[in-house]
């Protein structure tokens, strides 16, 4: 059924859709609307679960990670600096292999202190064994949380996802969005049977100590298992077609990009604009493409090497960036296309803190893309704010 609803409901909608028993989170902008959704479906007894009032992110994680050690399944959502303050049980989380669902509401890091949307909180968390995928819409909000439950479960997988969507561009947006019935999301989505768990009468430890001779294997299972994900998650969204009668997620998508001498690489919401522009740069006889990353860990090479095989310009655009270095996409695609010294290959940093991100501003990038050598390139800059000598006097009240 279609509803015109807001992006944090389509996330609560979708999660009750799959039946959680226990739900944890702390309220961080602009995460809210998604656990206020779900408390008041609780309250109200539209949904079966138990909803776990806590004092911190990490008391939140800590908590989804006892409930899913026990066969429940859970459900937990964050943004930000609450992201970074679950850190260090989100690794905890990977490495005992247990699946769950976490919603990041992606918004920017501080200091200074921004609640606008970029990508740095879950980038800066990618190397902690979680699967990560990026919804362009609200429709994608929808569908990668449905299947993001059956990945997680998948026997052969037994890891947790974050599902990435771009703060109040998607959470507090308002579009279309085909919610499922129950009974297709049952069909999908079996009850779920965990391979183990916590239980009084059949005793087990979890997260034993693992000195030198032991520790280096469950690296290596995690990273088997990630390229294992690789196939996996193309078959989930081949049955969620069969199911629902539309194909959403996956790892890579292009738009465009057969016949293209330029094309842009990014994920997350800004995909939108990029293809609206994509289509204007067509109209006026330009060879321009997109290319749109759903799933970033496991990180698709193949999948992305083929899609870039033979374009000659390349712009890998994103709203995050490791200081020192490069875009952390960037770092991953520069890797994957290492071999080919004939594609020129860019780096464009846009949006941090919310900054918008206009047409004209992807117009910007294809001509510089084609024009210059830089690798790494902020768009936007304003000059004026970078007049001190001392950093600290670039950003004075005066």
């Amino acid at each position: 059924m279609k509803q015109f609803i807001e992006g944090s409901r389509a996330v609560a909608e979708a999660v009750k859709l799959c039946r959680p028993g226990v739900i944890s989170a702390y309220p961080i902008t602009p995460q809210t609307h998604i656990v206020e959704e779900l408390a008041q479906m609780v309250a109200q007894g539209d949904l079966n679960a138990q909803f776990v009032n806590v004092e911190s992110e990490h008391s939140a994680a800590s908590l989804v990670l006892g409930a899913t050690a026990t066969g429940v399944r859970s459900f937990t959502a964050t943004s930000s600096q609450g992201l970074l303050l679950m850190a260090e049980v989100l690794f905890n989380i990977a490495g005992l292999r247990l699946p769950l669902v976490l919603t990041c509401a992606n918004r920017a890091v501080s200091a200074p202190i921004n609640i606008w949307n970029d990508h740095q909180d879950a980038e800066t968390v990618r190397d902690s064994g979680w699967i990560q995928l990026w919804a362009e819409d609200m429709q994608d909000v929808m569908d990668l949380h449905i299947q993001a439950y059956k990945l997680s479960e998948d026997k052969r997988v037994c890891l947790p996802v974050m599902i990435n969507m771009d703060g109040y561009i998607l959470t507090h947006g308002i579009e279309v969005v085909d919610v499922p019935t129950q009974e297709q999301v049952d069909k999908f989505l079996p009850k779920y049977n965990p391979l183990y768990k916590l239980d009084v009468d059949k005793p087990m430890t979890l997260g034993f100590l693992a000195g030198p001779d032991y520790y280096l294997e469950t690296r290596y299972a995690i990273q088997s298992t990630m390229s294992d994900c690789l196939k996996i998650i193309p078959e989930i969204v081949a049955d969620f077609k069969n199911i629902f009668g539309r194909s959403r997620g996956g790892l890579v998508e292009t738009y465009r990009a057969e016949d293209a001498q330029s094309v842009i690489v990014a994920k997350g919401s800004i995909i939108g604009t990029i293809k609206d522009t994509v289509d204007e740069l067509r109209n006026e006889g330009k060879k321009v493409g997109a290319v749109k990353i759903i799933t970033t860990r496991p990180f698709p090479a193949e999948v992305l090497n083929k899609c870039l095989l033979g374009i000659a310009n390349i712009a890998v655009v994103e709203k995050a960036i490791s200081l020192g270095a490069f875009g952390p996409l960037f770092a991953d695609i520069k890797a994957v296309l290492s071999a080919n010294p004939k594609q020129k290959l860019s780096n464009f940093i846009v949006g941090l803190g919310g900054r918008d991100i206009s047409k004209q501003t992807i117009r910007e990038i294809f001509e510089k893309l084609v024009k210059t050598d830089e690798t790494c390139q902020f768009i936007g800059i304003k000059p004026e704010l970078l007049t001190g000598e001392n950093p600290q006097e670039s950003f004075s009240d005066e």
